[in-house]
């Protein structure tokens, strides 16, 4: 049986995880209402956060699919898969077009030398235009340097939440129950096909991800380049430096649909698990030749943003997490560097833990599931990562491209916004190279500035456009330094006591700031429970009841109003905490801190610092 090897690429919310679940429900591998993305925090997000294996039989072949994320935060997992792969599917949404992501993965797919399709989604859009995505597209094949032969690219046009694909927009297709046989017939046609092993050549296979079973423990999904490999072969696991180590592969599997099936024998260009290397990571070479040259590391680009991973020492520590001693934090994190090729942690300094990733999605996915795993931690506030280039004279740091697409009447706001915050306008209008009128009464707005500038940003951007516009972003590289941005327009409220809150005294609060918290919420001095407007912190007491007397009157005895808190998720106390606080982190509740809880410890701190 023919295979062809073919990863799903785009920017996030583009429709790669429904298209996929199409052709898995159309080819009868998957059933109605089965979806790619399985993992709780996928679903609840709605976002592809991990990439998944799949294969889809056609005519007498087997497409391998890998489904990939969207987001920039996660571009270590699409960097890992394009290795393993023979093409791509480039999905662009009919009305957004090329966005920042999908520079950045097509980039990539092309410095690989792959041969995308184009695919055009959600051509049934009412702001839907098709043909200048296309346009758009072939713009930004041509501005990354694609070859001629990558440039001639075939276009599909899809409806993925229906199951239609058409290689012309005035095409008639069936609608009821859709139909993707276009699409399939497209990949068969331009992915080329994987050439059969050759007798006696070695087996390499280089794994791109990793898997856990209860049974078999870690599992290798891996690529087979070269040869054929069979259960109870004697490997040699190689390093990209050379360096060897042998095992013996117990068990193998290969994929149909999205179950795993057992099988004895997987040959060049088929992906696998494999199951007997525990100590297997991700870019090493599994090969039955000792002599056999390890195939070339991975490459991933490096973290832009850093913070430190602390053990809980509040007044509340150990209450309601698990796992909360620095032992216990350290392992999770050496087991998360095993599957999560984009991270960097610094074990050096004893029970703090410099932990470095790709963006604020990216920390805020690990601190999530850490915590639904039962443990307890605390954190600092992310700060971007500075490099030192020219023997030290300049200081670079990250900066990174901003688009937005809002409605107009927004637009102002958004322009000062991100102004104070070093970011310059490089384009108004539909695309940077066109200038296009943007769908409706919205408007395109490119922007690069300094990473920095966007910490703490987002949650803002959602205010200033009431939740109507969309900012997405990517890493442009390193440059110098911007210098001092003044972010934060607000201050702390601090509860100078601990108790539990009473709504009268949060009712005269919130007249002062926004409040973090609800009424009978427990609360510890130090403890940071909402901001103040005018940027000032000030300690309060959130425990204060009313004074009862035995007169009554009018005036006094007034209904108590509250405005529902700004309750703290784990992203956004990543983007409003300030640089002298921690974000407490248990299995049930995210609080805000000082570092220093008492007053006096934070004025002499001051005073030293």
């Amino acid at each position: 049986m023919e295979i062809r090897n073919v990863a799903i690429i785009a920017h996030v919310d583009h429709g790669k995880t429904t298209l996929t679940d199409a052709l898995l429900r159309q080819t009868g591998v998957a059933e109605e209402g089965v979806s790619m993305d399985s993992n709780a925090l996928e679903r609840e997000r709605g976002i592809t956060i991990y990439s998944k294996n799949a294969s889809i039989p056609y005519k007498g072949t087997k497409i391998n699919l890998v489904d990939t994320p969207g987001h920039a935060d996660f571009g270590s997992e699409v960097e890992r898969v394009l290795r393993s792969i023979d093409s791509v599917l480039l999905v662009v949404d009919a009305q957004e077009g090329p966005m920042p992501q999908t520079r950045f993965v097509l980039k990539k797919s092309l410095e690989l030398g792959l041969k995308p399709i184009v695919v055009i989604n959600k051509i049934d859009k009412p702001a839907a235009d098709p043909e200048r995505s296309e346009e758009q597209v072939l713009e930004l094949f041509l501005e990354l340097g694609a070859s001629n032969e990558q440039s001639n690219f075939p276009v599909v046009y899809t409806i993925g939440r229906q199951g239609i694909a058409k290689m012309r927009l005035d095409e008639i297709r069936p609608p009821a129950g859709g139909d993707l046989t276009p699409l399939l017939d497209t990949i068969l046609a331009h992915v080329p096909a994987v050439v059969s092993a050759e007798a006696g050549v070695a087996a390499r296979l280089q794994p791109f991800n990793l898997a856990y079973d209860n049974f078999l423990g870690r599992l290798a999904i891996a690529r087979v380049y070269d040869g054929t490999l069979h259960t109870g072969d004697a490997v040699y696991v190689k390093k990209p430096s050379g360096e060897a180590r042998s095992g013996k592969i117990t068990k193998m599997y290969t994929f149909q649909g999205l179950k795993r099936v057992e099988t004895t024998e997987a040959s060049a260009g088929d992906i696998v698990l494999i199951a007997g290397l525990p100590d297997i990571y991700i870019g090493e070479t599994i090969t039955t030749d000792s002599n056999a040259e390890p195939l070339p590391a991975i490459a991933i680009d490096e973290p832009t943003i850093a913070l430190n991973f602390l053990v809980n020492n509040s007044p509340f520590a150990g209450r309601e997490g698990k796992f909360v001693t620095s032992r216990q934090i350290r392992e999770r994190l050496e087991r998360e560097l095993e599957v999560n090729v984009g991270l960097r942690v610094d074990f050096d300094s004893g029970d703090t833990f410099k932990v470095s990733g790709r963006g604020e999605l990216h920390i805020a996915i690990l601190l999530e599931n850490m915590r639904r795993e039962g443990y307890e931690m605390q954190v600092s506030q992310p700060q971007v990562i500075f490099r030192r280039e020219n023997d030290g004279e300049v200081v670079t740091e990250p900066y990174e491209e901003v688009v937005v697409d809002t409605p107009s009447e927004y637009q102002g706001a958004i322009i000062e916004r991100l102004g104070v915050r070093k970011f310059i306008m490089s384009a108004l209008g539909g695309s940077a190279s066109g200038g296009k009128d943007y769908h409706g009464n919205h408007v395109r707005l490119i922007f690069e500035g300094p990473t920095r500038g966007l910490l703490g940003y987002r949650n803002q951007f959602v205010l200033d456009t009431k939740g109507e516009g969309i900012l997405s972003s990517r890493v442009v590289g390193f440059r110098p330094h911007a210098g001092e941005i003044k972010k934060r327009a607000v201050g702390s409220m601090i509860s100078m006591v601990s108790g539990k809150s009473l709504g009268y005294s949060l009712w005269n609060l919130q007249e002062r700031g926004v409040l973090y918290i609800h009424p009978a919420t427990e609360v510890y001095e130090g403890m940071v429970i909402g901001n103040t407007s005018k940027g000032e912190e000030m300690t309060v007491n959130p425990t204060k009841g009313k004074n009862l007397t035995n007169v009554r009157a009018s005036a006094s005895d007034e209904a108590i109003q509250l405005v529902p808190p700004f309750e703290l998720s784990i992203e956004r106390g990543l983007e409003v905490m300030a640089e002298d606080e921690y974000l407490e982190i248990t299995p049930t509740s995210v609080r805000l801190r000082k570092q220093q809880l008492t007053e006096i410890d934070r004025s002499r701190s001051k005073r030293q610092g």
